[in-house]
Order: structure tokens, then C-alpha cells, then sequence
């Protein structure tokens, strides 16, 4: 059996991303911001850069107690109080009365007063005019700078959030494996998977090279990437090192269809079998292709156990193909008296006679001769017989079986109307006619 709905249910699970950069904590963007505290500002505004001089203008303490005045309101949730004094402090010419430094506080405040009323349009001009007063510290424009790529990304504007970054990199002499993953993100959505692979994959070795384990959403990303390029071994590593540390259900059905493109087909049950085992395949259609995968293998009485045990407490939907897969492994097995409640169930629910047909089999091997021959009946009559020659042939079977031998003789040369069935047919008559001389000669003797 043919594995198509498992394998394009997979793909679905394999190319599904998180996105990592839909929201960003207002605390951690405050962080980023360098927005603290104004005794923090105050020790940032005497800390030195190696990397260049800046005659960072002074905060003169009638401003400063302004400004812990506007802070103090804004930690207390008051943020139109906030919003007022500041305000106050730029209106009326206030903004040639505040130096550069000053100015870019103020407007460090405002932001996060926009960005705690969830107004990011608002917060992304703030912090742009944060950056845009000369000589304030470069560790304040270096953060803020940061935390404007962040707003861009969660206003989903991937291209600016790119831009703004790239100015970032060139400033910061030590870009973290967060940073790299942002990129990539903002990569990924505008579908350059080559660089966002590349930027992932640098974050990941950072984090390696530390000692430290990778976050899982990175390695997530890193699979989708290598899974869209197509190469298959790569994905399987990422998906083997997510199984080791961030053990789940999504993994091992993902990897045993990987294993699957591989042509591994041991590793491929192994895995699914794994996650079934432990209670993981909740859902009907992963217990079918678990069923089919036993099928595959050569394991039909496994497969028809999962198909039983899903019918029966239903986990899987009770439709006429569910029933039809769980009818056919007892077969296999050669339960032929639990297949045939199965195939019943199938054919009642099918649309066409194909299941009669099929169900007709089996009670010719169960030697319920009679079934046999109504269910086979019906799905002629019914019409949709992939092979009705098959058919007739079981049909004559049966009545032959039953003694009515002008009716099998009927079907027997309906089948050898069918070039495929001509051979078996002739043999059937033949051999009836032979079984009825024999008859006619213990009768007369």
C-alpha cells in the first residue's frame, strides 16, 4: 500500500516554522534599548569606548529630575502622566533648551511609553530619533539600534528589520548567537533561505563552541532550511540532535519519514514504531500510517492490531477506507474471521462494489460460500468492480462450491469474456465438467 497521505501529511509537519521574532518582551526590548533606570544612564554616560571618542554632552540635574520624575510615573503604570511631563519638557522651544544626550533620553522614555500602549509605530520613530542626536554614548546608540531591528520584525517589516540590523553588526564588536538567529528569521520570510541558513548555522556553532545547547527553535529552523534545499542527510542530523535533547512526538514522525526518502526502511518503522509505543500517535491518521509502515514491513498483524485498537476506542475515524486497511491486515495475518467483520464494516460504508467484490474473497476462504455469493452479487450490481473478470471468477467459485453448477458455468463464462481470466475460466469449466461426469458416473454405477 502506497504511503501518499502520510507522506504529504509530513511534509505539512516538516516545512511548519515557528517564528521566533512575532513577538519580543517589552522588558527584554527595554533592556536592549539601554532604557534603565536614570543612576544606570548616568554610569553608562561615564563609561568608555575603546572604539571611538564621543564628547557625550553632560545630563544636567534639573532635566535629570525631570526625567525620574517621568520615569517614576511610567513604572507606576501612569503612562499619560509619563507621557505629559515629557511633553512639557520638549514644548515651547524645550528642545534647544536639552543637549543631545538630554534629548535622547527623553525620546528613550517616550518609546517605552509607546511600545507599553502597543503603539510600535510610534516606539520605532522614537528610538529612531534616539539615534539620530549626535554624540550620545555608543553603547546607548549600539542598543537602541538593536531594539529598532526588533520593532521592524514585529511589525513584520523584514526587509527594514534586515537593513537595521546590518547597521548593528557594524557597530557591535560582539554580535551574540541571538542576533544571528534574528537575521536569519528576517532572511527566512523573505525566502533567501541560503543566507538565513547560513546565519542559523552561526548561531548554532556559537552556542556549540561554548558548551552551551543550541535553543530548539534555532535547530527548528536550521531543519526546515536544509529540509527546502533538499538535502536530506542534513535534515535527518538536525532532527537525530532535536531527539536527543528536545525529545517529541513531531520529531520521530518526522524522522521516520526521512528515513523513509532515505530508503532506510527499518529505521523508518523503528521511529514511528517508537512514538506509537509511547502513547504519542494521538491522532487517527498517524496510527494508520503506523499500520501502513507494519503493512510495508511485512508486520500485518501489528498493523492490524493498531487499526482495531484505533477503530475500537476512536482515535480512528470509523470511514470505509479505515475499516478497508484494518480488513486486509487481518487477512494477511490470516485472521480470515476477523477480517471479514472488518470488510464488512468497509463495504457497508464504500461508495462502490469494489469492496463486495473483495468481500466475496474472503468468505470463499472463510468457506461461507453463501455470503460469498450475495456479497458478490451486490458489488456487481452496484457497479465500481476494479476487476469484474476477478469476480465472476470468486462468483463461480462459489456456486460451483454450492452445487449450482448452470450458474457457475454463467459467471465462469462471463469472466472469460476478460482476455485476463479467459485461462482461469476455461480450467474451472473444465474441471466442473469432469466433476460432473465423475457424479453422473458413481450415479449410474
Amino acid at each position: 500500500m502506497k504511503l501518499l497521505k502520510y507522506q504529504t501529511w509530513t511534509r505539512a509537519a516538516l516545512v511548519a516554522v515557528p517564528v521566533l521574532v512575532a513577538q519580543v518582551a517589552v522588558t527584554q526590548l527595554q533592556r536592549d534599548a539601554g532604557w534603565a533606570p536614570l543612576a544606570a544612564a548616568q554610569a553608562q554616560e561615564q563609561k568608555k569606548d575603546t572604539r571611538e571618542t564621543r564628547r557625550t554632552p553632560a545630563l544636567r540635574n534639573k532635566v535629570y529630575e525631570k526625567l525620574a520624575e517621568a520615569q517614576a510615573a511610567a513604572e507606576a503604570k501612569d503612562l499619560r502622566q509619563a507621557e505629559k511631563i515629557l511633553d512639557g519638557m520638549v514644548a515651547a522651544g524645550g528642545k534647544k533648551a536639552l543637549n543631545s544626550y538630554e534629548l535622547a533620553n527623553v525620546y528613550n522614555l517616550y518609546a517605552f511609553i509607546y511600545y507599553s500602549q502597543e503603539n510600535y509605530a510610534k516606539a520605532l520613530q522614537a528610538y529612531e530619533n534616539v539615534v539620530a542626536q549626535p554624540d550620545i554614548p555608543l553603547a546607548m546608540e549600539i542598543n537602541t539600534r538593536f531594539t529598532i531591528a526588533q520593532l521592524y520584525f514585529v511589525q513584520e517589516q523584514w526587509q527594514q528589520g534586515i537593513n537595521a540590523l546590518q547597521k548593528w553588526f557594524d557597530m557591535t564588536d560582539s554580535p551574540n548567537a541571538n542576533a544571528y538567529v534574528l537575521l536569519a528569521q528576517g532572511y527566512y520570510q523573505l525566502k533567501d533561505y541560503n543566507k538565513a541558513l547560513s546565519n542559523v548555522e552561526k548561531a548554532i556553532s556559537m552556542y556549540n563552541e561554548k558548551g552551551k545547547l543550541p535553543k530548539e527553535q534555532w535547530y527548528n529552523l536550521a531543519r526546515f532550511l536544509y529540509f527546502e534545499k533538499g538535502d536530506i542527510n542534513k535534515t535527518v542530523d538536525v532532527l537525530e540532535i532535536l531527539l536527543t535533547h528536545y525529545p517529541k512526538k513531531q520529531y520521530w514522525v518526522q524522522i521516520s519519514h526521512m528515513y523513509g526518502e532515505q530508503k532506510k526502511d527499518s529505521e523508518q518503522l523503528s521511529a514511528m514504531e517508537t512514538a506509537y509505543v509511547q502513547g504519542m500517535l494521538d491522532k487517527g491518521t498517524e496510527q494508520v500510517t503506523m499500520a501502513y509502515l507494519y503493512l510495508n514491513s511485512d508486520v500485518p498483524y501489528k498493523a492490524a492490531k493498531v487499526m482495531d485498537k484505533g477503530l475500537k476506542d476512536g482515535s480512528i475515524e470509523g470511514k470505509s477506507k479505515n475499516w478497508e486497511v484494518a480488513g486486509s491486515a487481518w487477512r494477511q495475518a490470516q485472521e480470515v474471521d476477523k477480517s471479514i467483520p472488518a470488510m464488512e464494516k468497509a463495504a457497508e460504508l464504500s461508495d462502490t462494489g469494489e469492496l463486495y467484490a473483495r468481500l466475496g474473497n474472503i468468505y470463499l476462504d472463510g468457506d461461507e460460500n453463501k455470503k460469498a455469493i450475495s456479497a458478490i452479487n451486490k458489488g456487481l450490481s452496484r457497479g465500481g468492480v476494479k476487476r469484474p473478470d476477478n469476480a465472476r471468477l470468486v462468483l463461480g467459485m462459489a456456486y460451483f462450491n454450492t452445487k449450482q453448477y448452470d450458474k457457475a458455468r454463467e459467471a465462469f463464462k462471463a469472466a472469460a469474456r476478460d482476455e485476463r481470466s479467459a485461462k482461469y475460466a476455461a480450467q474451472w469449466i473444465k474441471y466442473m465438467d469432469s466433476e460432473l461426469e465423475r457424479q453422473r458416473s458413481l450415479a449410474e454405477g
